[in-house]
């Protein structure tokens, strides 16, 4: 793949994770760097400027709250053009069937026309959820690809796997 024809946007947290206990990388960050090394990909990571709560509890719970209100919250470094880019990965856990809301503030603001989007979530237990189809909903002209789901837990065990997506969906 050629230098800077592929984009990762990814939202990724650290701290307390279910499953996994605390993290100083994210699960999602993990598989974002995976995919970089494979591609040679430039990374976007979303960051809201209001940090989630640490604990895992409390910070489902506001993610909860966001998802049920559709808000967008306001989001550190925003990117507005991606042009010159052919691929873009999305990636991002599953809080609540999907994309935690951040994530969705960015992609919202984008234009995916003639892009290929390549979806991937890390969870525990909720495989792709509803990010693929919320994906296709947002990223008008552009072609979705098979996502690809990877429990948290397992990410460090998961380098060949996000290289056989790749290969399977670029091919």
């Amino acid at each position: 793949m050629k230098k800077n024809s592929s984009l990762i946007i990814y939202f990724s947290r650290a701290d307390e994770n279910y499953n996994v206990g605390n993290l100083t990388i994210g699960n999602t960050e993990v598989i974002a760097n995976y995919i970089k090394e494979i591609c040679d990909s430039e990374m976007h990571k979303v960051e809201r400027v209001k940090d989630y709560p640490k604990a895992y509890t409390p910070c489902t719970e506001e993610a909860k709250d966001e998802l049920k209100k559709k808000l967008r919250p306001e989001i550190k470094n925003s990117i507005t053009d991606i042009s010159k880019y052919d691929i873009i990965f999305i990636g991002g856990p599953v809080w609540w069937g999907t994309y935690p809301c951040p994530l969705f503030t960015q992609l919202e603001k984008l234009d995916y026309k003639g892009k290929i989007i390549m979806p991937f979530t890390t969870h525990e237990g909720s495989g792709l959820g509803s990010c693929v189809s919320d994906v296709k909903k947002i990223c008008h002209g552009a072609i979705v690809k098979d996502g690809l789901a990877i429990q948290g837990s397992t990410v460090k065990r998961a380098k060949d796997s996000v290289k056989a997506w790749i290969e399977k969906n670029l091919k």
